[in-house]
């Protein structure tokens, strides 16, 4: 990973905003600037310089860093040491940056004594700015976290769905990814069957899941830190028509959606498109999320494909495509892909079959 090259651009977006230095508390974003992934840790960064702090657990863990960032042991409780090295690095009546949506109230404070007056501006979002765009080590680590759901989709639909409680299929996905050579699932597995399907983030219950119905199977494993999303909707028998035709619906409008998704084009329109198409069905009530959002370290972040979204797709952008049919009482469609932006359009990355498979 390019650590010394993602430190570097954001000091000079540091330098831009017009800050001295700019302190990282968020352990994501911290990961994203080192690929430190402890619990304890602060980065520093002004324009051509940063500093990285943990306590001694640690030190053994981090002297690779040194390589690119100078490291630096502080006592377990790291704010006043964090705090008085970030005043050292300010330049006079400079002013000091942190990330006001991760830092609590009280630790704000903590910090604005500490600095004794210095000048604090909330930099909130300017690692995750530089995260959006995904370079070709990131993409790669991406795309071996998205090839090993499909072995796992396979698994569940070999050994059949019917019967089984959705909490045995819950865990069977675990053990599924853990096989796969995941480092260990990205989320919680939603598995909704049933009327349980028109709930988008039903959580397994130990209920046993009924034939002749859908059932909607949202999953993803994480590689080297590096998430991947996918959602499966099988049949466990003959479907009614709503549930059929809602089924149809949805594919349609998921493709809709994938062959949007270009470089130039916003999120609001990716998700109008595929919205637009639900509603000439019918269905416009029953599709109240968004279409998509953005995949990489965490397995929600920018950018969003969404009514509002203002965001303009680039190449290296990793975003999911998820269109739903939710019918209150009957059940419920979702097909998610995990695709990347490229040049000309998207690459899917999750390659596993979106016509509707059938298993018992």
């Amino acid at each position: 990973m390019r650590y010394a090259d993602r430190l570097r651009r954001l000091g000079d977006d540091i330098e831009r905003r017009g800050g001295g230095a700019m302190l990282v508390s968020n352990p994501t974003n911290i990961r994203y600037l080192t690929g430190f992934s402890g619990s304890n840790a602060m980065v520093i960064v002004r324009p051509g310089d940063a500093v990285f702090l943990t306590d001694f657990r640690y030190l053994e863990r981090v002297r690779p860093l040194a390589e690119f960032i100078e490291v630096k042991q502080v006592n377990q409780e790291i704010l006043a040491p964090a705090a008085e090295q970030l005043g050292s690095m300010l330049g006079t009546d400079a002013t000091a940056g942190f990330e006001g949506d991760h830092l609590s109230h009280d630790r704000h404070q903590a910090l604005a004594r500490e600095l004794d007056g210095a000048r604090l501006t909330s930099m909130s979002g300017a690692v995750e700015q530089l995260r959006v765009v995904k370079d070709d080590d990131e993409l790669a680590v991406i795309r071996r976290a998205a090839a090993l759901l499909e072995p796992v989709y396979a698994g569940l639909a070999g050994r059949g769905l019917g019967g089984r409680p959705e909490r045995d299929v819950a865990w069977q996905i675990i053990e599924l990814l853990h096989g796969a050579g995941a480092d260990g699932p990205s989320f919680s597995a939603i598995v909704a069957s049933g009327e349980r399907g028109a709930l988008p983030h039903a959580e397994p219950e130990d209920v046993a899941i009924p034939r002749d119905t859908l059932v909607t199977i949202d999953l993803g494993g994480m590689v080297d830190g590096y998430c991947s999303d996918c959602t499966r909707t099988f049949a466990t028998g003959d479907l009614p028509d709503p549930l059929a035709e809602a089924y149809r619906i949805v594919q349609a409008a998921q493709q809709a959606g994938l062959d949007a998704v270009r470089p130039g084009v916003t999120g609001q329109h990716v998700d109008s498109v595929v919205r637009d198409l639900i509603a000439e069905a019918g269905h416009g009530e029953h599709f109240q999320h968004g279409t998509g959002h953005g995949v990489g370290l965490d397995i929600h972040e920018a950018p969003r494909l969404n009514r509002t979204s203002d965001a303009t797709l680039e190449p290296g952008m990793v975003v999911t495509v998820e269109p739903g049919i939710y019918l209150p009482g009957v059940g419920g469609v979702r097909i998610e892909d995990l695709v990347v932006v490229t040049a000309d359009g998207a690459e899917r990355l999750t390659g596993y079959p979106k016509d509707l498979i059938t298993t018992g």
